[in-house]
């Protein structure tokens, strides 16, 4: 499963055509105003026949977008008419078409998991910012972890841990006081949520080529649950964590706010 193409391909200008646009929104009633005005100024068509799609909403609908159309070479514009914008551009309407032409592209591989439940079944998802490990009672959950078939921890007694991209390493990641990885950075941050043995333990830089394989210990006595960004598998025994060899999505930010400067806002950020 290891390979060493990087989890994210430096940002470059647009180059696909804008003509055809998609817009897609949240559920909110402002996101879906912004919707209705879109269309009506710039007309829509099916995503599947768009050269570009612009999702109205937060965070969570770019990542549900980008899952959406995952491989399918379509590049998302987000415009932040939700909570939550860290994905999103700032909204408006009367530059659109400048901003899409002239916006940087970042092509993107999430993180796959495979996970293995306590019947033996196999789940697979992908995860754009972060694969993550929850205990489910309030029992601790007990993990091994190994990397690339090496056993690095015997035993992590903890909430739980997370493996993080470089886009996601300013979400859960960061909240776990786990690293913020430039986007362009090779890695992977493995972060361990509220470890209380090794309690010195912060966690590890990975290679983005490492296959992190998690056992839960005990874990009928002590159940643990696998997110992967939105797709959550309960009561697994085992997980193995990789950079995907084949999805890919490709996100766009306009060329004064792209997604380098983002991140090193939020490294100053205090």
């Amino acid at each position: 499963m290891n390979h060493p193409t990087p989890s994210i391909e430096a940002s470059q200008t647009a180059s696909v055509p804008v003509e055809k646009l998609a817009f897609v929104a949240s559920e909110t009633e402002e996101a879906r105003l912004a919707k209705d005005s879109l269309t009506a100024r710039f007309g829509t068509v099916a995503p599947e026949e768009a050269d570009v799609i612009v999702a109205l909403g937060g965070d969570g609908l770019m990542l549900q977008t980008l899952h959406a159309f995952m491989g399918s070479g379509k590049p998302i514009y987000g415009m932040n008419r939700g909570s939550v914008g860290f994905l999103m551009n700032e909204y408006r309407e009367n530059d659109l078409i400048s901003r899409l032409t002239n916006a940087d592209m970042t092509t993107i591989r999430p993180l796959e998991l495979i996970a293995i439940d306590e019947d033996g079944k196999e789940h697979s998802a992908l995860a754009i910012n972060e694969v993550s490990l929850l205990r489910q009672t309030s029992q601790a959950a007990r993990l091994k972890i190994s990397v690339d078939g090496r056993v690095r921890l015997e035993e992590l007694v903890c909430d739980g841990c997370i493996v993080a991209t470089p886009a996601g390493s300013t979400a859960y990641n960061l909240s776990a006081h786990g690293p913020i990885l430039p986007i362009t950075a090779q890695l992977l941050a493995l972060t361990p949520i509220s470890a209380f043995r090794p309690r010195r333990w912060r966690g590890a830089l990975l290679p983005n080529r490492a296959q992190v394989d998690i056992d839960i210990l005990d874990h009928q006595k002590r159940p643990v649950s696998a997110s992967a960004d939105h797709t959550e598998i309960r009561r697994v025994s085992r997980v193995s964590i990789c950079e995907s060899q084949k999805a890919e999505g490709v996100i766009m930010f306009d060329s004064d706010h792209g997604w380098d400067e983002r991140i090193l806002t939020e490294m100053f950020r205090y």
